[in-house]
């Protein structure tokens, strides 16, 4: 697969980007009109297209409920797929995604349902893991199980048997031959002994897709991408999601799970929107625009929720970095000033990540100062750098900020246990109000604070370890990725928790890979690359075009 190629060898897509009159999604039609694959490979034929009433059902879920302890998490859900469909799953954070789809990949049991996969009736207590991978229900995650210090190929046959030879011995060559077969057959960029650690992201979770896919009968699978670009920067996108529509033009029923509003309107054929554990609606994507889809998600028009820039005067300089370097960060300076946010754009390994590291104290420098309210902060370790009011939120919560087994509150109290000792007594009350009290500001869904960190939703889970962070009247937020894998209502709660720390005469520094996302939210930006600052953009020039041409402009460039 190649990402200046799009079409890749001249396969023919169903439903490529802009054939449908309104702009958006795949024009049903499109279904019938590709007759074969570059492979050779058939695919489905639909009579009058996936919306006609003989479109075939690739799955079908029916009054499917599950009830954890304090919560009821799938209420009465009807869903149904088709062949040859790219269908979106949309809805808040904690609205019963992922729990549909854990239940039917069989890792969740059901309190009650029925279930028709691949043309088979199932009741829900039928439903196992062994019964669902056998009739062909994929699930392909965010970051996929891949060893990254082996080859693709020895990571495509785990999932398999092993061709052995004459006495017990691995067959190498019929295992190299059969990862070519498959690399051909989804078109991807890679040799059968490349390392995955040495591939792209994107390219990665092809593999996981084509590994997923290797015993399937063409055109009979059901696959459920789970936020597959959530960790992609934007050049790598559209490679992954030609290989979406691809496995839709084989014939394949996608169930696609994503955030970014723009690939849904994009790709998909339906989108069936969810809230509180129940289907709320299913649109189809054709006549759908962002603002209806938004609404429908939230129950609140798009205008509500976008994210403001700051309306108050630049003040001092917080946060002054001078000739910088560390890791492959080099000589990096700039300013960022009271009341701004500052947003940092660049490519993967562009050193966006190890910037605020370094400012952190998490990575030492080489060579260069920082230094906060006009004083020295060199700090020599993080724990410095929270004393001084300096607040990380990093890219991975779960190994960076949250604590998985412990409850929502324990989160939340760990940073400030110090406020509630008064002489030899603890006051367990006081603390318990002011935990209720923060999950209510910064819109927390749980069902209390004493459930495991790890029963929320990615978005709720970003929401609690902002919120225990910004209690320490932090005066510099470092934000790397913070509405990654969050829905579009918990990152205008997020935008609205920074915002207040800048009103209130403190700054912050915010990583995206999402440049549209960046375009709309900071005041002012810098662009890295190759771990050189190469350009500023002024709040008067921040659109995602102008991001986009820096991000990728060709190193040489002059500085901007």
């Amino acid at each position: 697969m190649s990402s200046d190629h799009p079409d890749h060898g001249g396969v023919g897509w169903v439903g490529a980007v802009g054939t449908n009159p309104a702009g958006t999604g795949r024009s049903s039609s499109d279904v019938t009109a590709v007759d074969s694959v570059a492979d050779g490979s058939q695919h489905v034929h639909v009579p009058g297209g996936i919306d006609s009433p003989d479109a075939p059902v690739a799955l079908s879920v029916r009054a499917l409920r599950k009830v954890y302890p304090g919560t009821q998490a799938l209420k009465d859900v009807d869903l149904q797929v088709r062949y040859g469909e790219v269908h979106a799953l949309c809805g808040g954070n904690g609205c019963g995604k992922s729990t549909l789809i854990k239940i039917i990949s069989g890792v969740v049991g059901a309190d009650s349902g029925r279930f028709a996969i691949n043309g088979r009736e199932l009741d829900a207590a039928e439903l196992t893991p062994k019964t669902s991978f056998e009739l062909g229900f994929r699930v392909v995650h965010q970051d996929p199980p891949l060893y990254p210090d082996l080859t693709v190929a020895e990571n495509m046959m785990l999932g398999s048997s092993y061709p052995m030879t004459w006495p017990r011995r691995i067959a190498w060559s019929k295992v190299r031959r059969r990862a070519q077969e498959l690399l051909d057959r989804f078109h991807i960029q890679a040799t059968p002994d490349s390392l995955i650690e040495h591939l792209p992201v994107s390219v990665r979770t092809q593999v996981a897709i084509a590994a997923a896919l290797q015993d399937v009968q063409e055109g009979r699978c059901i696959v459920a991408l789970d936020e597959p670009t959530a960790a992609l920067p934007a050049a790598e996108v559209e490679l992954l999601l030609s290989t979406v529509r691809q496995l839709a033009a084989m014939g394949h029923a996608i169930v696609f799970v994503s955030h970014r509003l723009d690939e849904v309107l994009s790709i998909t054929d339906r989108v069936t929107v969810m809230r509180d554990g129940r289907v709320f609606k299913e649109h189809r994507t054709e006549t759908l625009t962002e603002a209806e889809l938004i609404e429908s998600i939230l129950g609140r028009r798009a205008e509500e929720i976008r994210a403001q820039r700051s309306t108050t005067a630049v003040g001092e300089p917080i946060l002054t970095v001078h000739s910088l370097s560390a890791g492959p960060v080099q000589d990096v300076t700039f300013d960022v000033h009271a009341g701004e946010v500052l947003g940092v754009a660049g490519l993967l390994g562009s050193g966006r990540t190890e910037l605020l590291s370094a400012i952190y104290g998490g990575l030492k420098k080489k060579a260069g100062e920082v230094r906060l309210r006009g004083r020295n902060a060199n700090f020599r370790g993080m724990d410095k750098a929270i004393e001084a009011g300096v607040v990380m939120i990093p890219e991975d919560r779960s190994r960076g900020g949250a604590f998985l087994d412990m409850t929502v509150d324990e989160n939340l109290d760990i940073g400030v246990l110090g406020r509630y000792w008064r002489g030899l007594g603890f006051r367990r009350a006081q603390m318990r109000r002011d935990a209720d009290a923060l999950r209510a500001r910064f819109a927390v869904k749980a069902p209390s604070g004493t459930v495991q960190m790890r029963a929320l939703s990615g978005g709720n889970q970003q929401k609690t370890i902002l919120a225990r962070w910004l209690r320490r009247d932090a005066s510099l937020l470092l934000l790397d990725e913070p509405s990654q894998g969050v829905d579009v209502g918990a990152r205008a709660d997020i935008y609205a928790a920074v915002r207040r720390v800048t009103a209130a005469g403190g700054a912050a520094v915010v990583v995206t890979s999402d440049l549209e996302e960046l375009a709309q939210f900071v005041d002012r930006a810098i662009v890295l690359r190759n771990g050189r600052l190469v350009a500023e953009v002024p709040c008067e020039e921040l659109t995602a075009h102008r991001l986009n041409q820096l991000v990728h402009m060709q190193s040489g460039t002059s500085h901007d």
